[in-house]
Order: C-alpha cells, then sequence, then structure tokens
C-alpha cells in the first residue's frame, strides 16, 4: 500500500505540471495575451508614469519574454528545488531548499500566498459543510426507495430527485434568493457574506441573555451559509440518491444476500451488514469527482451569494489576467482533484476488504 501511494503522489507532478502548461498557453494564446501594455490599459497616467509601470511589470514578471521563458520562470518560482531569482528575476545559484514563492497578485498588489490563505479557508467551509449533508440525504433516500421499491415513497423521489438534478445551479441560487431572501417574500436568510459584523463580537454558542436571544458566532455562520449549502448540494444528493438506489437493488438480489437470509440475520441486518457495505464501491467511484465539480459549482454560487471564496476570486483573476493569481488557483485546484482520487482508492480498501494495492 506504501509503494502505491508513494507511485501515485509521485505522478501527481507531471499531472500538475500539464494543467499548468495548458493553462498557461490558453492564457498567452488568448487575444492581447499576458503583456504589460495589457495590465496597463485604460489606466490614466502621463507617458512617463506608464513607461515606468511597464518596466516594474516587464522587469518583475519577464513578461517581454517569450512565453515558453515566461513559464520556465513561473515554474522554478514555484518549485521548493530550483534557481535563486535576484529582484529583477535574474537566476542565479541553484538550491535545494529556497522554498516556493507564489509570487504577487497583478490586481491586487499582494502576494498571492497571503490572498489564498485567506480565501482557501472560505471554499473549503462551504465543501465541507455540503459533503457529509449530501451523502446522508442521498443514502437516505436511495436506501429507502430501495428496500419500499415501486411504492409511493420510491415514485415521489424518483420523480423529485430528477427534477432537482434537472435544475441549473445558477437558476436556483437566483431563486432562492428572490423567496427567502428577498424583503418582498420570506427574507429568512441573509442575501451574502457568510457572517455579519455583529457575529464577530458574539460567544460561539447561542445563548439567552437579558435583552433576549443570542444566536452566537456559530448559529450566525450556519444561518449565512444555509443557502449556498443547499444550492451547491442539491444536484449532487439527487443524483447520488439515484445511484444508491440501483446499487442496493442490485446487491438486495445478490446471491451472498440470500444466504445471509437462510442463515436466519434479520432483514436490517442483511441491508447495513452486507448490502450497504458493497452498495458503497460506486458511491465512492463518484466521490472521487464530486470535490471537483464542488469547486467548480463553488465558482456559479459564489458569485451568486457574494462570497469571498476561491470560486470568486477565479472569476475576477481571470477578468484581470492576473497570470499570477490565474496559475496558483489551477495548480491548487489541480492538487485538491488528484488528493480526492487518492482518498476515494483508499476507501476502497476500507468498503471492501478484497481491494489491495499490494
Amino acid at each position: 500500500m506504501l509503494t502505491y501511494l508513494l507511485r501515485r503522489i509521485l505522478l501527481m507532478i507531471p499531472t500538475l505540471l500539464g494543467i499548468s502548461m495548458v493553462v498557461f498557453t490558453v492564457m498567452a494564446m488568448s487575444p492581447g495575451g499576458i503583456s504589460a501594455q495589457t495590465l496597463v490599459g485604460g489606466m490614466e497616467m502621463k507617458p512617463d508614469e506608464r513607461q515606468a509601470l511597464l518596466s516594474y511589470y516587464n522587469k518583475r514578471y519577464g513578461l517581454d519574454q517569450p512565453p515558453h521563458i515566461q513559464y520556465l520562470r513561473w515554474l522554478n518560482n514555484i518549485s521548493p528545488i530550483g534557481f535563486v531569482t535576484d529582484e529583477q528575476g535574474k537566476p542565479g545559484r541553484f538550491s535545494f531548499v529556497k522554498g516556493m514563492d507564489l509570487g504577487d497578485s497583478f490586481q491586487y498588489g499582494r502576494p498571492v500566498a497571503e490572498i489564498l490563505a485567506e480565501r482557501i479557508p472560505i471554499t473549503l467551509l462551504l465543501n465541507l459543510a455540503t459533503i457529509p449533508l449530501t451523502y446522508l440525504i442521498a443514502i437516505l433516500v436511495g436506501m429507502k426507495s430501495a428496500t419500499r421499491r415501486g411504492g409511493s415513497f420510491d415514485v415521489g423521489m424518483g420523480m423529485s430527485m430528477m427534477a432537482l438534478w434537472s435544475i441549473p445551479t445558477m437558476l436556483a441560487g437566483v431563486l432562492l434568493l428572490g423567496f427567502f431572501a428577498n424583503i418582498q417574500h420570506f427574507q429568512w436568510f441573509p442575501t451574502a457574506g457568510i457572517s455579519s459584523r455583529e457575529a464577530q463580537d458574539m460567544p460561539f454558542m447561542p445563548h439567552w441573555n437579558a435583552t433576549g436571544f443570542v444566536r452566537g458566532y456559530l448559529l450566525d455562520r450556519v444561518w449565512h451559509l444555509a443557502l449556498p449549502v443547499l444550492c451547491l448540494s442539491y444536484g449532487s444528493f439527487a443524483a447520488l440518491a439515484k445511484l444508491t438506489r440501483t446499487a442496493v437493488l442490485e446487491n438486495l438480489h445478490a446471491d451472498y444476500a440470500r444466504t445471509a437470509r437462510a442463515k436466519g440475520l434479520a432483514e436490517s441486518d442483511v441491508l447495513w451488514r452486507h448490502v450497504f457495505r458493497n452498495s458503497l464501491l460506486p458511491l465512492i467511484t463518484i466521490s472521487a469527482g464530486l470535490l471537483p465539480g464542488l469547486l467548480a459549482g463553488s465558482l456559479i454560487v459564489e458569485n451568486i451569494f457574494s462570497i469571498n471564496g476561491m470560486g470568486q476570486l477565479a472569476v475576477e483573476a481571470v477578468k484581470g489576467r492576473d497570470r499570477e493569481l490565474v496559475l496558483s488557483i489551477t495548480w491548487i485546484s489541480g492538487f485538491l482533484t488528484l488528493i480526492g482520487y487518492l482518498i476515494a482508492d483508499f476507501c476502497y480498501t476500507l468498503a471492501d476488504p478484497r481491494v489491495s494495492y499490494d
């Protein structure tokens, strides 16, 4: 198992290189490309100020060099092993411990590492709240639909899941805001952000005091995340519920399930101790692609609900042609995706003892 993990981790390196190379090529071949002229375009400056800014961008980021040189320079900066560069970007001695440098953002004028450190926890919080909810609803609905095949619950849930899966995320987000956050309708939830300013001074847990009920920081965060998490999860649990139903139905009539019943085991034991475990395999397969799908969905959801996460940052970086930021976001998203596939492979061994990577 250890050998397999090491091999998979080593294979991540060329995969991430290929992903970053494709993204860099697309940016370089886009109309206007990535140059100092495109970054200062539209700014009202004097000619000497404009020329000084152009010179700064060219020296700092090497934008006046050929695209392949720019890519190799960026690759050297983010690699912990490589050539140490000076303030002008010229390579010097080779070092094995030079550290990683994601560069500075063109748009924000700040180190990319600082910006990502602020935005990544927000997107991870959205996804970590979405994944358990997705699988909980999908497993409960799928298991109950399979055990009551052809009944009113099965038919009703089948139609409901199909309808939910067909609704675009953008439309669902706008409808949720329009009905549940609009002052003209219910206004049960906030329209933007993941917490209120007042929550920063509140205690963590909700409680009662002399003025009444205080929701606390935790409940305020849940209140703000309710609509975004629902918008991110409904399509995933709708598809997973149908998949769970199919997998459970297939295993309910398998030979090992009939043998377990013949031995006198209760139907609940057969369902949860035998059938459910074998039905997890297709769910684990789908989970490997669930994280990339949620990251892609965050692009839409974070913009609709004005959440300052990785999704909104990616949109702003692409609009501003922020090369350093776009490449760093791509690298991190690709890394998380590959980690998701690696975790899925590991979960196979937990669900099915016959699976071995030795």
